[in-house]
């Protein structure tokens, strides 16, 4: 259905019109004369551009254009001053006009999946909004007036081109949910110390060296993720978050982690991409460098950034390095193959016994696998069977011919 008809704006009383996914090239250029409409989906069909008639729609709370082929946004989209959700996700759009920041009573913006490389200033006309979803655009900084937007609760900006992150974020005191996942952070502002709310923050991915001390002043953090960065320590201050339970330091190069995160509850923590169990047994030692209290085991250092780091194994606690010497280029290359055991611990009746029992790990089989598994060893049981029934026969008939010769 490419179009609708054009008599189709007389149903002046209708209130909501969903038409997803029908292969929609064009709205009636009269669409505004549906002045009733509450609620308008157009998600997943053709549509290159939108009649500037779409401005008279005064009631419109809900508008759904997302996986359209848009363009470009009209300026008379910020007439729409009684949107409360606005869908823009999976077009081609390249800016958003400012006057999107008319936009007082906008609760929900999601413009992810576009060409987006800069975000208007005037986003912080949205005093209402509570969720800006930006992610898989190509965005390298996030203005400073979101600042301004005192009830953002949600903010994902995962895979971007972030290169850094504005120290306006801090002033937004409301905010619960911070992904800045796969962008090309080097550093988080300290202000972020003062999202007293926040409760989950994801930087996996993205370049970090090192994290701000306030980062302790997020009380309310209760999940933190900083895998695949190249952090070489924690700062103590982390301890802070007293409400963190899940803590995922994965592919870093972390030498040791704070000895002040015994004081944390924490629920799991995650160091290497094949650990087999949420919680490590840890020792306590001395940085042979600053004298500082640390917590370490086996599986720190994880990657020691140069050869010389593998001097301080012994002294920090670690048994031995896991991976090869490694140059700094091939710190983001997964290929490294780690063999894996689980070694159970012998029995005192056992003791006599010195050999090493192991239980190697390997890949649990798909299901669909296992059928074919399945098939193939009943296959060759059949084969066998069969084998076995020839050599039966064959021997009966040479039995048969031994009597035969016998009794001739």
């Amino acid at each position: 259905l490419p179009r609708l008809p054009e008599s189709f704006p007389e149903l002046q009383n209708l209130t909501c019109l969903s038409v997803n996914d029908i292969s929609l090239q064009a709205l009636p250029e009269n669409i505004g004369n549906l002045y009733n409409l509450a609620s308008l989906e157009l998600r997943e069909n053709l549509l290159t551009y939108l009649p500037e008639s779409l401005a008279q729609l005064q009631r419109l709370e809900e508008l759904d254009l997302g996986n359209n082929e848009l363009y470009h946004l009209p300026e008379t989209i910020g007439a729409l001053f009684n949107l409360k959700d606005l869908w823009l996700d999976g077009n081609q759009l390249a800016e958003i006009p400012q006057e999107v920041g008319n936009l007082k009573n906008l609760l929900c913006l999601d413009v992810s999946e576009n060409k987006l490389e800069c975000l208007p200033e005037e986003i912080n006309g949205l005093a209402s909004l509570t969720d800006l979803l930006v992610s898989q655009n190509l965005l390298q900084v996030l203005p400073d007036g979101i600042g301004k937007l005192k009830r953002l609760s949600i903010l994902k900006v995962d895979q971007n081109r972030l290169i850094q992150l504005t120290d306006a974020i801090g002033d937004c005191e409301s905010l619960t949910e911070l992904v800045l996942t796969e962008n090309q952070l080097l550093t988080l502002p300290k202000t972020i110390g003062k999202l007293k709310k926040l409760n989950n923050l994801n930087v996996d991915r993205n370049k970090l060296t090192s994290l701000p001390k306030e980062i302790g002043g997020c009380c309310s953090l209760n999940v933190f993720s900083v895998r695949d960065n190249r952090l070489s320590r924690i700062p103590p201050e982390i301890s802070q978050a007293t409400e963190l339970h899940v803590l995922d330091v994965a592919g870093n190069r972390l030498m040791y982690l704070p000895l002040s995160l015994t004081t944390l509850k924490l629920k799991a923590l995650w160091l290497s991409d094949n650990q087999s169990q949420p919680l490590l047994t840890f020792q306590t030692d001395t940085d042979p460098e600053t004298g500082e209290k640390i917590l370490t085991c086996v599986l720190l250092p994880q990657m020691p950034s140069e050869p010389g780091c593998q001097d301080n194994l012994p002294r920090c606690g670690a048994l031995e390095s896991l991976v090869n010497e490694m140059s700094d280029e091939t710190w983001n290359e997964r290929a490294v193959n780690r063999v894996s055991a689980i070694r159970f611990l012998e029995d005192e009746k056992d003791e006599e016994d010195n050999e090493m029992r192991t239980l190697l790990r390997r890949a649990t089989p798909h299901p669909g696998e296992l059928k074919n598994m399945k098939k193939t060893v009943e296959n060759l049981r059949n084969d066998m069977n069969a084998a076995k029934g020839l050599d039966s026969n064959k021997n009966e008939v040479n039995n048969a011919i031994d009597r035969v010769t016998t009794s001739v």
